[in-house]
């Protein structure tokens, strides 16, 4: 059962929502009981609503609690994601606009590493790479380019670090590949300056829930931000 501060979350559909509260008192299960309060209104369809969290666990167990609140084949179609699932179905979609190829590879560390390894100096050891991996993954959830982050850099390492950003993002395109930073930044970046796409992502997901909210980024709130337009019609839940 929902205490009434609980409810009155579920039912608010008048704009941008922030559910603020502690561990363990039900912020999660604001969000199925909202999902189903959604599709059960009319005003949503069912694959119009989108609900996002921080692991593949997490998605798995909302998408189930959701699953079993609406009835049986009540949720088909219902999108339950990671903001990183979200970015990589979004790319499958826009790869063109996004400078990639059908079919187009993710880098997982590992490969990431060692790809920096090769384009940065041989002089360069594993705590230096790792700094400069590091800083490169830092300008991408800022949203910056490597043209943005060079401009930005402070320190000789930044300097490096923006300067192999540049030649690490001509190697994954050549390469067809993405790194997981990626799954968010190429989406943020092409939803920002394509003001078609950006409508086209806002009539599919007409209504957005995320989990966890104090753990969004940079890069995250931007993704929401540009999926939730001027209408803001979203509901977020976190930690206070």
């Amino acid at each position: 059962m929902l205490n009434p501060q609980q409810q009155e979350a579920v039912r608010y559909l008048d704009g941008p929502l922030l559910v603020l509260a502690g561990a363990g008192s039900g912020k999660t299960s604001v969000i199925t009981q909202k999902i189903a309060h959604l599709a059960r209104s009319g005003l949503y369809a069912i694959n119009e609503i989108a609900a996002i969290t921080f692991t593949n666990k997490a998605a798995r167990e909302m998408r189930e609690r959701a699953a079993k609140l609406l009835g049986e084949g009540a949720s088909e179609g219902l999108t339950v994601s990671t903001f990183h699932a979200m970015g990589m179905r979004f790319l499958e979609i826009e790869h063109a606009k996004a400078g990639l190829r059908r079919g187009f590879s993710i880098l997982g560390e590992d490969d990431s590493r060692a790809l920096i390894k090769d384009l940065a100096p041989k002089s360069a050891n594993n705590e230096v790479l790792e700094r400069l991996r590091f800083l490169i993954g830092r300008a991408k959830n800022q949203g910056l380019n490597p043209e943005q982050a060079l401009a930005r850099a402070q320190t000789p390492r930044e300097r490096e670090a923006a300067e192999l950003y540049a030649s690490y993002a001509q190697r994954l395109l050549a390469f067809n590949a993405v790194d997981f930073d990626d799954l968010i930044a190429l989406p943020v970046r092409l939803l920002d300056a394509d003001e078609d796409t950006r409508a086209k992502w806002q009539r599919k997901y007409r209504y957005l829930l995320v989990d966890e909210y104090q753990d969004t980024n940079v890069a995250q709130y931007r993704m929401l931000r540009l999926l939730a337009g001027e209408r803001g019609m979203f509901t977020a839940v976190g930690d206070d």
